[in-house]
């Protein structure tokens, strides 16, 4: 039988129960919680450091309101992070080359910025959709425009990821299984191939956690706008 490349992105499934409750949830079991001693482990005092790092990069530019969503944010980057790695493992699935999830993430955080806006700075929410200085003829549709703009954003922070981690994992399928055809027939090209093939694992590898720091990064940016 002879099957498809984006079978692998398919939800998989156990007794017809689908398991993407259970890839969601595994992550946080990796992760060691930390302790009341004065001294921890080192993978916990790298784990807190990273943390600390990754927050003071974030939210150093943004208003004291914002940091309240430190947590939040913080928690969602090495969410993002843990599940793009483990879906470069073999015999794995990555929840976020689904879009249903990566949308779940988006329209609910964009949204919340929004709001936000609206609430403590309605005129300076509103004024994003008009541009200083436009000249009369041109305001219907550049608030059109910008109103548009407004809200493709979660569906650009979903599809961005989405279509980040969906290339990457399929050119990764190909490029392995021209290797797995090519070896008993041309083995150097096969070789050259296989070369080819770790070089772009360790781009993949690159590309999960980018893609993840990017997803919160936007974030961060449109709740500046509104805080």
């Amino acid at each position: 039988m002879m099957l498809s490349f984006f079978d692998q992105f398919m939800s998989p499934t156990y007794l017809g129960v689908p398991l993407m409750a259970l890839a969601i949830l595994l992550p946080w079991t990796l992760y060691p919680a930390p302790t009341s001693r004065w001294l921890n482990n080192r993978l916990i005092s790298l784990q807190g450091q990273f943390m600390g790092t990754f927050t003071q990069q974030i939210f150093l530019p943004l208003n004291p309101g914002g940091h309240k969503w430190a947590v939040m944010l913080t928690s969602l980057m090495i969410f993002l992070i843990s599940i793009n790695m483990l879906g470069l493992l073999p015999y794995t699935f990555t929840p976020t080359t689904q879009l249903s999830l990566n949308m779940g993430f988006a329209v609910p955080l964009w949204l919340a910025t929004v709001i936000i806006g609206m609430r403590n700075q309605p005129t300076a929410s509103l004024g994003h959709l008009l541009p200083e200085g436009t000249p009369g003829p041109l305001i219907p549709i550049l608030i059109i425009i910008e109103t548009i703009s407004l809200f493709i954003r979660p569906l650009a922070l979903g599809v961005r990821l989405t279509a980040n981690l969906t290339a990457g994992h399929l050119l990764i399928q190909l490029i392995a299984t021209a290797v797995y055809v090519l070896l008993p027939l041309m083995p150097v090209v096969a070789i050259l191939t296989g070369a080819v093939l770790f070089l772009l694992t360790l781009l993949e590898v690159a590309v999960a956690m980018i893609q993840a720091y990017v997803f919160v990064l936007l974030l961060s940016l449109y709740l500046q706008e509104n805080i």
